[in-house]
């Protein structure tokens, strides 16, 4: 973790469940240098935790408005707080 490391807590609504959305965020994290993690929640809508560098969390936010490509996404819902180190890779939650 360093100084300027943010953490960003997503919560993605839509057709977000069964399209391979968990694997293309944790790829996507992973690939931007992210730590944290993604899961799937009850109610169909998936969230997704990720810490580091803040134009880094900026791409994945930007990605998530679109996910792969069998998805729908409707509404995403970001919340910023301060990073907390507490992750040492992106992992998928079940």
């Amino acid at each position: 973790m360093s100084a300027g490391d943010a953490r960003l807590h997503l919560r993605v609504r839509g057709r977000v469940q069964g399209v391979f959305f968990r694997a293309s965020t944790q790829s996507t994290a992973r690939d931007l240098g992210l730590t944290g993690w993604v899961r799937n929640l009850p109610d169909g809508d998936v969230e997704a935790v990720a810490e580091g560098p803040r134009d880094a969390l900026e791409r994945l936010l930007a990605w998530t408005h679109e996910g792969p490509a069998q998805a729908r996404v409707d509404a995403v819902d970001p919340t910023w707080t301060e990073a907390t180190g507490e992750f040492a890779d992106f992992s998928v939650r079940r």
